[in-house]
């Protein structure tokens, strides 16, 4: 049976982690370093690295930021903000990093996925879609960039498909509305995007308690949960959660 991976994120700004809701109210929480060491420690099966101010700053990735986290764990890892080109997804994975997420930059330049696949192979390039429910669109849900700040125009459930066909070798599905709550992931957004692509999809947003992480992973069909305040804020370790949802009846890496 295929384990369900548990992800840790780490928000960056300014070279610290920072937490909010919604995207919005950041707060500093610590140094990001020094929280992947911890993390991996605890046995995190990934972690993913997102400069959350990157795009919107309209700079490229923090190389030597990346290096130093990569050099703490031995897990695949992933990093977002800021990845408009080649050579940014060249020189972020010659830092350390297994994986880019691209997101703003990939809505704004599609080839960049098709051009990184070719290059580095569809399991480097991972879709970020930050999405928001909107009853306009035909899925019910659409797509922003800029950290939530623009929005696209785009169905969301069109973009997953049509980046997967680019060459996304996995997606990151967040939601927006759900962002930093804790209430709980979308699981009808999951399911959607889940049932309608052929490749891994990693719920994030909402996620607080093991129940939570549960109920994606099965009527969300997620492949992985994406999750942070819940770990950040100290209610729960790494270990502790992987240990809830084993007597769940989940498949997770122990």
């Amino acid at each position: 049976m295929i384990k369900k991976r548990i992800i840790v994120c780490l928000d960056v700004k300014d070279g610290r982690t920072t937490k909010g809701v919604k995207f919005q109210n950041n707060v500093d929480i610590g140094d990001p370093v020094e929280m992947a060491k911890e993390y991996y420690r605890q046995g995190v099966d990934e972690l993913v690295f997102y400069d959350i101010i990157a795009s919107a700053r309209g700079r490229g990735p923090i190389l030597d930021l990346i290096s130093r986290v990569a050099s703490q764990v031995f897990i695949p890892f992933c990093v977002g903000g800021g990845i408009g080109t080649i050579e940014d997804i060249r020189s972020t994975i010659l830092a350390g990093a297994e994986k880019v997420s691209l997101n703003s930059q990939a809505v704004k330049n599609p080839d960049l996925i098709t051009q990184g696949a070719r290059i580095f192979g569809n399991q480097c390039i991972v879709l970020g879609i930050d999405v928001r429910k909107d009853p306009s669109k035909p899925s019910g849900y659409g797509t922003t960039i800029n950290g939530g700040r623009v929005d696209t125009g785009l169905d969301a459930l069109e973009w997953a498909k049509k980046g997967v066909s680019l060459g996304a070798g996995e997606i990151v599905l967040n939601s927006m509305d759900a962002d930093g709550t804790k209430t709980g992931y979308d699981i009808e957004l999951t399911r959607m995007i889940s049932e309608n692509v052929p490749v891994p999809v990693i719920a994030s947003g909402g996620g607080g308690t093991p129940q939570h992480l549960s109920d994606v992973l099965t009527k969300g069909k997620a492949d992985a949960a994406l999750i942070a305040s819940m770990v950040h804020s100290g209610a729960y370790t790494v270990n502790g959660i992987k240990e809830d949802l084993n007597k769940l009846g989940i498949p997770v890496r122990l």
